[in-house]
């Protein structure tokens, strides 16, 4: 068991944690959610070194306690010719080399008895690792995941979404105590998502994944560790179960908060009644009651109802147009190829009509980023953009767009903001606040970066998005803020994402690529294809019943009818047992 109680760390410029705790068991796969930039990697770089964190609290963990690491920030190392089986399980080979070399030695030393010894320990590790079964294991783990094809690959060949699996399957194979994974979905494709999620499923161990991805969330998970607003809440159960408990929760100290303040109201006009008449009437007993009063209105003012959890701030993104277009063709696509080491994309040709929201899918490596960066730079014989579309880019690769030497502050000046003032107010609506404009973009992490991204589109009043895996790093709050913009947006959108709920929610139609070129796919049979592979039958009908009845709550709520509220809560428990 893994033990954190009452830990606080900050940064010079930032309070990370007051107090937070909570424990990890054996056989828990915890998923650790969070708004962007709340903690939760420096959190789990507490956990994996906690003597290079100056922090207060208690952190209890058996010294002989094991970590598995995957990083959010993977990269190929294009420098190591080794097969994907090799690369997984290159501890269980280094050590069974060993063991052939020491029996070669054999045949021809004379101290055999200190080599018996070494052969021995040798023989012990190899055995406490489980490496009489690592070749089965291997090929059972590659199997999981769908990825038998690619054991003899090199590591170099790979995609990045395969190299986040194949990383994933090396770690797990170590038998770790404790297995962490911060954000090991990101960028994945439907089928690797898919292999993830069956990866996760069949681990034994501890499991601690930081992931926003709703259908990881909605799949694999028996806890839930939430960091927010400097504290941690724990639950015990799945997702869907801890954002009914904290839909419940929200409309009880809605309710509570509502008396609370009708009950400061009213003591704050006896306050000023009896003030008013201590002007004229300086009468001792009308001075004690008056005191009584103030006493009451400060312990009335204490005791309000706090709210952390339910109070998450989301931000507001909002897409607004400077010119907007009428129904015409903005992007034009004809006879489009694109190849680096082979062919990816051959003949394909497509347009986008001026108010079209449409997702571009294909596996990892198919080519899809390199014909958004095309259109975006206009400078390619296949493709014509209309002179009056004014087209903004979101990339996957942060580094494009933002420049890590820069302050937010210098970011938005470059993007032709003037004052101080007019870039704090801005920004505040996408939860950046305070000093944090002087921050260097270096510092902030992978959802604040991705946040900064789509501040920048938005102010840049563009009436053609082409957003590349936008939902990448984004909290789910912030995903479905993001949704509701792009549904209000009156321009044009194509996005490259492979998170499914996006899609579904918000896009006309996709581009689908198949065999190196693209076809156009309805909604309706793409909900189809997609939801036949990963979803029981009413899966998708059901998960949209369940937002619109959420939606439904979220409105009552704002109108303090909790009696609507509560009644639309039944229906939604109903929805959930079929989940």
């Amino acid at each position: 068991m893994i033990k954190v109680e009452h830990l606080s760390f900050s940064f010079p410029q930032k309070e990370l944690y007051k107090n937070i705790s909570f424990t990890l068991e054996e056989g828990q796969h915890c998923a650790f959610i969070g708004t962007s930039g709340s903690g939760k990697s420096t959190l789990v770089d507490i956990l994996m070194d906690p003597e290079r964190h100056m922090f207060d609290g208690l952190l209890e963990m058996d010294p002989t306690c094991t970590i598995g690491y995957v990083s959010q920030f993977s990269q190929l190392d294009n420098t190591k010719d080794t097969t994907v089986f090799e690369y997984i399980g290159e501890e269980f080979i280094k050590i069974q080399n060993e063991i052939n070399a020491i029996c070669t030695e054999m045949e021809t030393s004379t101290d055999i008895e200190s080599l018996l010894e070494k052969y021995q320990f040798a023989l012990d590790a190899f055995d406490s690792m489980g490496g009489n079964d690592f070749e089965s294991n291997i090929n059972k783990k590659l199997n999981l995941a769908n990825l038998m094809k690619l054991k003899d690959l090199r590591v170099s060949d790979l995609s990045g979404g395969e190299f986040k699996l194949i990383q994933v399957i090396k770690e797990m194979l170590n038998s770790p105590d404790l297995m962490i994974m911060d954000e090991p979905d990101v960028f994945l494709d439907f089928g690797n998502l898919n292999a993830l999620k069956n990866l996760i499923n069949s681990h034994k161990g501890i499991l601690l994944v930081v992931t926003h991805n709703r259908y990881l969330l909605n799949h694999c998970f028996n806890k839930i560790l939430h960091l927010e607003n400097m504290e941690l809440q724990e639950f015990d159960g799945r997702y869907i179960d801890y954002n009914f408990s904290l839909l419940q929760t929200k409309i009880e100290l809605q309710e509570l908060a509502i008396i609370d303040d009708e009950e400061i109201e009213r003591n704050e006009n006896l306050i000023i009644r009896f003030r008013n008449i201590a002007t004229y009437n300086a009468d001792a007993s009308r001075g004690k009651v008056l005191k009584s009063r103030v006493k009451l209105q400060e312990r009335l003012e204490a005791r309000r109802i706090k709210t952390p959890f339910v109070e998450i701030k989301q931000p507001n993104i909002s897409f607004g147009i400077d010119n907007e277009m009428e129904d015409t063709t903005v992007i034009k696509v004809n006879n489009y190829s694109a190849a680096f080491d082979e062919l990816l994309l051959e003949n394909v040709d497509f347009e986008i009509k001026s108010t079209d929201k449409v997702a571009l899918i294909g596996p990892n490596g198919t080519g899809k980023t390199t014909l958004l960066r095309d259109i975006f730079n206009n400078n390619h014989e296949s493709i014509e953009i209309n002179a009056d579309a004014k087209v903004a880019y979101l990339s996957q690769l942060q580094g494009e767009v933002l420049k890590d030497s820069n302050t937010i502050l210098e970011e938005f000046i470059d993007a032709g903001f003037e004052t101080y003032e007019e870039i704090r107010s801005y920004i505040s609506d996408y939860g950046f606040e305070g000093e944090i404009v002087n921050q260097k973009i270096e510092s902030l992490s992978g959802g604040e970066k991705n946040m900064l991204q789509l501040a920048k589109v938005a102010a840049s009043k563009a009436n053609v998005l082409l957003l590349d895996e936008p939902t990448s790093h984004l909290d789910t709050y912030t995903q479905l803020a993001l949704e509701k913009a792009i549904e209000e947006y009156k321009g044009a959108v194509l996005m490259i994402s492979h998170d499914f709920y996006s899609v579904v929610n918000g896009m006309d139609y996709v581009l689908i690529i198949d065999d190196k070129t693209i076809r156009k796919m309805k909604m309706k049979k793409f909900k189809q294809m997609i939801y036949a592979n990963h979803f029981d039958r009413d899966y998708l009908e059901t998960e949209q019943n369940k937002k619109a009845v959420e939606t439904k709550i979220e409105l009552a709520l704002k109108d303090n009818n909790f009696e609507l509220a509560k009644g639309l809560v039944d229906e939604l428990e109903e929805l959930i047992k079929l989940l």
